[in-house]
């Protein structure tokens, strides 16, 4: 009996069958037609999609794996890091080891491109691939489950109902998480929080390292002995520019205005194409050495993955520019961060003066709020050594 049927990636001889099913989807064909030639699917959408079906049909003839998938899903993550990313940076991998399973939790600025970035470094790296934990409500449509479940990712049931079921979707999730990391070997990605850091601060949700705990064997392991197990590995992703700062600008401003956002229908699923396509400009990711600590409790772990993640977040010239435009004050060069040139002021003044100017000053602190955590923490440790 297959416990984790309903929330686990799809195996490799599922594949065939759910490939033929997405093929003859028209709103995937749609989907997929709007995002790689938007114009020409606006202008002509019953010449365009069938061509885009054909293509699909063939490029998918033969796949019956998952490696197989991924493989043609690699052509399309190599063409959008080449279109939209001025360059691509990986570092940390020396404390990664070929063959273990580790279990990632990094911080979380995109829905789709966090995972995609970190599995990309890590292939390429000739690491395995992640299996990505998405919530169920970014699946609002049948064809993303199926594409995202084919490409290893597994569903966090977070429209469950009520106490009881929303206990026993938590509880299968972590032991689902613990079955890949030590029956399966296989590498588990997760965001540190429930949704986006929007406004740009990266924080680990408590609750989050309790519900993976929730699969410790209290009675012969402790809360450390647990975490080792698990191999926890801090993940730090940072991007140059980021497609979405706008209409997260404008998504804070009106819950500041109006103490609510209304999100339209699917729009989490417009945000991903969106990111997918958009200006990245530079693009880091950083693996953290492995938790090693002696953890008391799962609020423990959170802080000491705060300090991990924020510590080596790499800061780019748009969040040192958008401090020294928001703060009055020099303390940015403490961090012994490289010079701003003239190029990249006028870079970052140009994309600002795209944006609406009700949301620019929002978008500014969303940019500056990493420098601004590094800065604490710098502040935290000196009041640490003083003390």
């Amino acid at each position: 009996m297959d416990e984790f049927a309903d929330i686990r990636p799809y195996h490799d001889n599922e594949v065939r069958d759910v490939l033929d099913r997405l093929l003859i989807d028209p709103e995937l064909i749609a989907a997929v037609a709007s995002l790689r030639m938007p114009r020409l699917n606006r202008w002509f959408p019953g010449l365009l999609r069938p061509l885009v079906s054909r293509i699909l049909r063939r490029q998918l003839t033969g796949v019956d794996s998952v490696a197989a998938f991924q493989s043609v899903v690699k052509v399309y993550m190599d063409q959008m890091i080449e279109g939209s990313t001025r360059e691509f940076v990986v570092s940390g991998v020396e404390h990664l080891s070929p063959g273990k399973a580790y279990l990632f939790i990094s911080n979380h600025r995109d829905i789709a491109l966090d995972p995609a970035f970190v599995n990309y470094a890590l292939y390429h790296n000739g690491l395995d691939t992640v299996r990505i934990a998405i919530g169920d409500n970014l699946l609002s449509k049948p064809f993303a489950a199926d594409l995202m479940r084919i490409n290893k990712s597994f569903i966090v049931q977070r429209s469950a109902k009520g106490p009881r079921q929303m206990l026993a979707a938590f509880r299968k999730l972590s032991n689902y998480i613990r079955h890949s990391l030590l029956e399966e070997r296989a590498s588990i990605w997760i965001a540190q929080r429930e949704g986006r850091a929007k406004d740009g601060n990266d924080a680990t949700e408590v609750a989050l390292i309790k519900m993976i705990g929730m699969s410790q064997d209290k009675g012969s392991e402790s809360f450390t002995e647990f975490v080792a197990a698990m191999n926890v590995v801090p993940v730090s992703i940072s991007y140059e520019w980021d497609p979405l700062d706008a209409a997260k600008a404008r998504e804070l401003v009106q819950i500041e205005r109006d103490g609510a956002y209304q999100k339209a229908e699917h729009e989490d699923l417009k945000s991903i194409g969106t990111g997918i396509v958009g200006n990245k400009g530079r693009v880091h990711v950083h693996f953290g050495p492995r938790m090693q600590g002696d953890y008391a409790d799962a609020a423990a772990l959170a802080a000491a993955l705060d300090r991990e993640i924020i510590g080596n977040y790499p800061l780019h010239s748009s969040n040192v520019l958008a401090y020294m435009r928001l703060h009055d004050d020099a303390r940015w060069r403490a961090l012994d961060l490289p010079e701003i040139s003239d190029k990249q002021v006028a870079e970052f003044d140009e994309h600002f003066a795209k944006m609406p100017p009700d949301y620019r000053r929002r978008a500014m602190e969303i940019y500056a709020q990493p420098l601004v955590n590094q800065l604490r923490l710098k502040d935290v440790a000196q009041e640490t050594a003083n003390a």
